[in-house]
């Protein structure tokens, strides 16, 4: 062996430079991720139910989830958990289990359950992102803003923008409040007037609606004829009609106070901001780019970012 390698020298140098080029290629063409997902090949089903103790949804809404997707091909095991207003499930499948395989078939069998749940439970899958995916956290503060105005601002101009960056799975919002029309009702005005708290809401649904109708032909033109009725402010509410007696309408602002007001919240988040930043350049990698850039460009002046990046 040692007499022929000694009588081929050029071969075999031939052979390690070869080989020497494979392990140089390999090294660089490689795909490498600085933060592997190490996380199981799970699925998220999130299902809201408020008001509900932990115990009223572990029985009608964790149990018989968690019974269902058990029976999926490939799971290879699910984890339920319950609390006040809200069940999750994790459906764990296995390594070979293509992701987005697994996604359908967890829709699929939802769709089969929708009549088995309680008619305000509506499950809904999480987003196709891991625990690992998240790219960017930032707070939306300014001076004279309130939280409900921040809050608003987050979900109706910053988030929008953010979803269409490239990459982005998820835009997920914690804090400030969630603007409400809320009706604060006066049972004993409710009794006095013989209106229950079912006609009462019946009233306010049936009003917070657009009506569609046909067209008036006029002139040789068409004219479309629509009843608008979405409420826009709060004395769109007051002025809702419940009912008569004895000719005389009786509104919502007879029996109860309309205001807006934030929405319940559980929960708390501690902030530690280590850069603010309004549109100086800042290194950052390149899905932090994109997403800062697109924020920023919504953003009003006299508000600003705080990130944490590191």
């Amino acid at each position: 062996m040692f007499a022929w390698i000694l009588k081929n020298r050029l071969l075999i140098l031939a052979f390690f430079l070869l080989l020497l080029g494979a392990g140089i290629w390999a090294l660089t063409e490689t795909p490498v991720d600085a933060i592997p997902d190490v996380g199981e090949n799970q699925q998220i089903v999130f299902t809201e139910w408020m008001g509900r103790s932990p115990k009223d949804v572990e029985d009608q809404v964790t149990y018989p989830l968690s019974v269902q997707l058990q029976g999926l091909p490939g799971v290879k095991e699910v984890r339920g958990q319950s609390g006040f207003g809200f069940s999750m499930i994790y459906v764990i499948f296995a390594d070979n289990v293509d992701f987005y395989w697994a996604r359908t078939r967890v829709l699929e069998r939802l769709a089969q359950l929708k009549g088995e749940l309680p008619p305000d439970a509506v499950p809904v899958l999480d987003p196709d992102a891991t625990g690992l995916g998240q790219v960017f956290w930032y707070t939306v503060e300014g001076d004279g803003y309130s939280l409900d105005e921040l809050r608003s601002i987050q979900d109706f101009y910053i988030s929008y923008q953010l979803q269409s960056v490239q990459g982005v799975a998820e835009v997920a919002s914690v804090g400030g409040f969630v603007r409400q029309y809320q009706v604060d009702v006066d049972p004993n005005r409710l009794a006095d007037h013989g209106i229950s708290i079912h006609e009462l809401s019946r009233a306010i649904e049936r009003s917070n609606v657009d009506v569609g109708a046909k067209v008036i032909q006029q002139g040789g033109m068409e004219f479309v004829v629509r009843g608008i009725g979405f409420i826009k402010e709060v004395r769109d509410i007051e002025n809702i009609v419940i009912t008569a007696r004895d000719g005389i309408p009786i509104y919502v602002r007879n029996v109860a106070t309309v205001q807006l007001g934030p929405a319940f919240r559980r929960g708390a988040l501690l902030l530690v901001c280590r850069t603010q930043d309004t549109k100086k350049d800042i290194s950052l990698s390149q899905t932090q780019s994109l997403v800062r850039s697109q924020a920023l460009t919504w953003l009003p002046f006299s508000l600003f970012l705080c990130h944490d990046y590191a």
